[in-house]
This record gives C-alpha cells, structure tokens and sequence, in this order.
C-alpha cells in the first residue's frame, strides 16, 4: 500500500453521504426484515428479540456485499483508500512493540515500516480534523526523520510493502 493525496473536501462529503447510506439502509432493512418475520414466524406471546437480531444481521450482510460489490466505484476511492490505510495502520499498530525493539538495533526494514505509520497516521489525522495529538505526531516524525537519515534511508513511503510487517 502506498500513501495518496486525497482531496479533504471530497473525502469529508463522500464520507458523509456513504455514512448517512448506511444508516438509512441499516435501518430501513433492519425494520422492513424484522417486520416480515414477526408477521411469518411469530405468534403475539412470543418476544420478538430474534426476529429483530435477525433482521439486523440480515441488513448488515446486505449492507457488507453492497459496499464490497461498491468499493472499486470511483465514487467510494477516498472512503475505500482511507479505511485500507486504517487497517494497515492498525495491522502496524499491533506489532509496534517489536518495531520499537528493532528500530533500536537499526533494523531498516522496522524504520520503512515506522516511517510508513507515521506519516500514514498524519495524513490520518489530517483527513479527520484530528489536532489534538498532531503535536506529538509531528515530533516523532522529526525524531524518526533523523534517525532513517543518519541510517542512509529515504524518507519517502513508497519503499513500505505490507509483507514487511510479517518478520517482526
């Protein structure tokens, strides 16, 4: 995965719409299913909790195969984009600790793979309006600057490749 340059106005509306799309969709289909499976399968004594979970089971699968069968459209490129570098950032995240110790033994591989979260996280943040931590962001990002610098390596992102993080 490679960073993008994402327009923050068209990502904020699309992310806005597709948002609002999913909770009418949600609720619309959760009410109509739970609806026609009250009136199929139950009898007035009868607690309707399953027919409702099933209804809002059935409308969360519809809704998955809708945004996955959607996900290439060019209208979804942002919210597709920024959810795939979420997970990935996440799938970072989680191995941070082992990053941390291999960084401190200058492996270069765990550096790439640092240099990617970082300025994945800042475009993160920047996308989400997110000021409170940027600070912070920022000053990692310095110190991790020098770091890969005095280690000969580029600071671009494109040398970052998802199966890095397998080593570690």
């Amino acid at each position: 995965m490679q960073l993008k340059e994402i327009n923050k106005a068209r990502y904020s509306k699309h992310l806005r719409v597709v948002f609002i799309c999913i909770a009418s969709a949600l609720i619309i289909i959760t009410a109509s299913t739970s609806a026609l499976l009250i009136s199929l399968f139950s009898n007035p004594e009868a607690s309707y909790l399953f027919h409702n979970l099933a209804g809002v089971i059935f409308a969360a699968a519809i809704i998955g195969f809708v945004l996955n069968k959607f996900r290439q459209h060019v209208y979804m490129h942002e919210v597709a984009y920024v959810w795939d570098l979420k997970q990935q950032l996440n799938r970072i995240h989680r191995k941070q600790r082992k990053l941390e110790d291999a960084i401190a033994r200058n492996d270069k591989d765990a550096m790439i793979i640092m240099n990617f979260m970082l300025r994945g996280s800042k475009q993160l943040y920047e996308l989400d309006d997110n000021t409170i931590t940027m600070e912070d962001l920022l000053i990692k990002i310095q110190t991790h600057d020098k770091r890969m610098q005095s280690a000969g390596l580029s600071l671009s992102t494109d040398s970052y490749n998802p199966a890095m993080l397998e080593r570690f």
